[in-house]
C-alpha cells in the first residue's frame, strides 16, 4: 500500500473553513424553519466561508501536485 503524503497547513485551514460555512448554512435554514427571517448579518456572512473554503483546498491541492 502506497502512504499518504502529509497534509498541507493550507489545506487542513480550508478544510474547517468549508466545514464552518457548511454548518452556517445548515443554521440558516434551521432558524428560518424555525420562523426567524431577520438572521444577523455575520452568520449570512459566515456562509462565504464554505466556497472560499472550496476554492483554497483546490488552489492547495493543485499547487502541491504541480511540485511533484
Amino acid at each position: 500500500m502506497a502512504s499518504s503524503a502529509p497534509r498541507s497547513a493550507v489545506l487542513s485551514v480550508s478544510m474547517i473553513m468549508f466545514g464552518l460555512g457548511l454548518l452556517a448554512i445548515v443554521a440558516i435554514f434551521v432558524l428560518f424553519a424555525l420562523g426567524y427571517q431577520n438572521l444577523p448579518i455575520w452568520l449570512n456572512l459566515a456562509t462565504l466561508l464554505c466556497p472560499a473554503g472550496l476554492i483554497f483546498g483546490v488552489i492547495a491541492t493543485v499547487l502541491r501536485n504541480r511540485r511533484r
